[in-house]
């Protein structure tokens, strides 16, 4: 087994994870998920006007749903491994791109998204392929990056529905800062449970 085979195992098996029955309890569970999300983009995307996004790790469009009433649906796209959520993002946004395929494997040229975000996806990465999936995120963007996670000081593994090594609360901010230095921090903020999220953290960058 070579290198990057050892590597991305982990990966791989928490993919396959979120394609099973697994991944679809989680779709199931979040069916109305994204109802008070309106507000927040509504605010990102007149701070940070983009003509063309990409959601990695969409799952049924809790947050394209918002996003493709302010930009045209086919310059809206979403990726995800879990097929029964993209089966049910086409049918609730069906003008958007819903592609099946891993985080760490955009299949996007560079700088092709005036903004490219993840929503807690980042905290189900790997320590191994996390650098590679935030790598591509920040590849295929041409200006802005937006981290939406769960924080923390100190890489702490939660556990997570019965599984190990699938859930992190990280300092995504300074891993983003200490990887990417081309990127500078815009704007950042805390979305609680009182306003409809899960106690998240986001922080946008723009792309010096």
């Amino acid at each position: 087994m070579s290198k990057n085979q050892e590597k991305n195992t982990e990966a791989i098996r928490l993919e396959s994870l979120w394609n099973s029955d697994f991944g679809d309890d989680y779709v199931h569970r979040n069916q109305t998920v994204g109802e008070h999300r309106g507000p927040f983009w509504e605010m990102i995307l007149n701070e940070f006007p983009s003509q063309s996004m990409l959601e990695v790790g969409c799952n049924i469009g809790a947050n394209l749903q918002w996003i493709a009433s302010y930009i045209p649906p086919h310059q809206v796209y979403g990726i995800d491994v879990n097929k029964k959520a993209l089966r049910e993002l086409r049918e609730r946004v069906p003008d958007v791109n819903a592609l099946w395929c891993p985080a760490r494997e955009l299949p996007f040229r560079d700088r092709w998204f005036d903004l490219v975000f993840s929503m807690g996806v980042l905290i189900h990465q790997p320590e191994s392929t996390l650098p590679l999936v935030m790598s591509e995120i920040v590849r295929c963007s041409k200006k802005y990056v937006l981290c939406v996670e769960y924080h923390s000081e100190e890489t702490v593994e939660l556990p997570y529905r019965g599984q190990s090594g699938a859930l992190f609360k990280r300092n995504y901010l300074q891993i983003y800062q200490d990887l990417f230095p081309e990127l500078e921090l815009r704007k950042q903020g805390f979305l609680s449970r009182d306003e409809g999220w899960d106690d998240v953290t986001y922080w946008m960058f723009e792309k010096r």
